[in-house]
Formats: C-alpha cells, sequence, structure tokens
C-alpha cells in the first residue's frame, strides 16, 4: 500500500495525520455543517481546502510532497467520508429530537418513521 495510498515510510505517520487528525476535523466539521441544517453538498469545499491542509501538514512536518494529485486525491476522499459519516450522525440526531413525534433514531447514521 505504500506508495499508493501513501509516500510516507511507515502507515503510521498517514493514520495519524490523515487519518486520525484529518478525519477528526472532517467529523467535526461534517457534524457542526448539520447542526446548521446545512446540506451535505456543502461538505465538498470544505473538504476541499482541509484536504490541501493536511497535505501541507504531511509536507511540513513530514517531508512529504505538497502538490501531489494522487495523495491529495486520497487524502481529500477518505476525510470528505469522515465528514459526511459525521454529518449523517448528527443529522439523524437532530431528526430523532427535533421531531420526535414523527421520527426515532435507527442507528448511528439513520433515522426512522415512528410505529412503523
Amino acid at each position: 500500500m505504500q506508495g499508493i495510498l501513501y509516500e510516507e515510510q511507515s502507515i503510521w505517520l498517514f493514520l495519524l495525520v490523515t487519518v486520525m487528525m484529518g478525519g477528526w476535523a472532517a467529523w467535526r466539521t461534517g457534524r457542526a455543517l448539520a447542526k446548521t441544517w446545512k446540506p451535505a453538498w456543502m461538505l465538498v469545499p470544505y473538504m476541499l481546502l482541509l484536504g490541501g491542509a493536511v497535505r501541507f501538514i504531511h509536507f511540513a512536518l513530514f517531508e512529504g510532497t505538497l502538490l501531489s494529485g494522487r495523495y491529495y486525491l486520497v487524502d481529500t476522499l477518505l476525510i470528505t467520508l469522515c465528514a459526511y459519516l459525521g454529518w449523517r450522525s448528527q443529522r439523524a440526531e437532530a431528526m430523532a429530537r427535533q421531531y420526535d413525534f414523527a421520527f426515532e433514531k435507527a442507528s448511528l447514521f439513520s433515522w426512522r418513521r415512528k410505529g412503523k
């Protein structure tokens, strides 16, 4: 996988920077957008910016390539997935809380109509 998904010599740097740091920031961004009832497509511009920030951290701290399209794409897709999951989680909570007379939380990421 080294060279395909990440460029560092160790997967631990990729997991630290992209998955843990970038994923956490993306999750929180997704939840913040869902709290303000923004649509999911609005995650895309934010994640494009955050993907650049993740690439910069790889470059500045671990001598990674700053302007690498492949690694930028991998980082951005991964954090966009994290952001969408955060958005969906918050939306499920909000639907169950805001419209508790009609909906109940079905799982971490979904809700359903009551009585069905």
